[in-house]
């Protein structure tokens, strides 16, 4: 069946049969790295996201917190309304077996992880110059999200959505579960951030590319010392690097 994003029974309808492994017509399953079932319609621009029921431990949190639905509409929410491009809840609701799904409007642009590896390509030119300013946008992005108090639950590359509208970049956070806002930002989350940022190898993101994306964040945050944001810097890159080493991707 072809749902329309308007119509909350329609998508409940496509929720079910999703859940149940069939395709409805306009859907395809997206790879996820949390193994959740992820599907989108590319004509409507519209996600699907399925989150399972989980552990005792995680439903009872979820009786305190809200559930894993709840806190990422939440997470939505928080940043559209401060002006920071994060995906439109349209429809949500329970699966059966106590699962949840929720289908949001499709962000624009890319993912990170892509933008980066199609600039790898030609680094010459207005390519090289589209690739340093993309790294700088980047980093005074983040940086701007840390200032004012928001902490991203995920900042992997392929969470983060980047478009390039007239010479500018703009960005969209896509997977806002976990994300809150503190001020001031703890340092140990500022260093998970950062870290995640630098899940790429250095074939796809040289040291001189994270120096871009460290410096614009590091504008945004003047109330840390040099000595302090080095610090960050540095564990968050090799962080990253003892990761990927002990996931293989080295």
């Amino acid at each position: 069946m072809s749902a329309s994003p308007e119509d909350p029974e329609q998508l409940h309808q496509c929720a079910l049969q999703l859940a149940a492994g069939e395709l409805p017509a306009g859907w395809d399953i997206v790879p996820s790295a949390s193994g959740a079932r992820v599907a989108v319609n590319s004509q409507l621009q519209v996600y699907y996201k399925e989150f399972p029921s989980g552990s005792p431990l995680q439903r009872l949190q979820g009786m305190l917190q809200g559930s894993r639905v709840t806190r990422a509409r939440r997470g939505n929410d928080a940043l559209l309304y401060a002006g920071i491009e994060a995906p439109t809840s349209l429809a949500w609701g329970t699966l059966p077996g106590g699962g949840e799904y929720l289908f949001t409007r499709a962000g624009a642009g890319r993912d990170l992880g892509r933008w980066l590896t199609q600039t790898l390509v030609d680094r010459t030119g207005e390519a090289l110059a589209t690739r340093r300013r993309l790294l700088e946008s980047l980093g005074i992005f983040v940086g701007r999200l840390h200032a004012t108090g928001f902490i991203p639950g995920e900042l992997k590359p392929g969470d983060v959505l980047a478009e390039l509208q007239e010479d500018r970049f703009q960005f969209t956070l896509i997977n806002n579960e976990h994300t809150v806002k503190m001020l001031p930002p703890p340092g140990r989350m500022l260093l998970q951030n950062l870290m995640e940022l630098n899940l790429l190898p250095p074939s796809a993101l040289s040291r001189t590319d994270r120096m871009r994306v460290f410096v614009g964040w590091r504008r945004q945050l003047r109330e840390l010392s040099p000595i302090e944001t080095k610090v960050v810097a540095v564990e968050a890159f090799h962080q990253a690097m003892r990761l990927m080493y002990e996931r293989g991707q080295l």
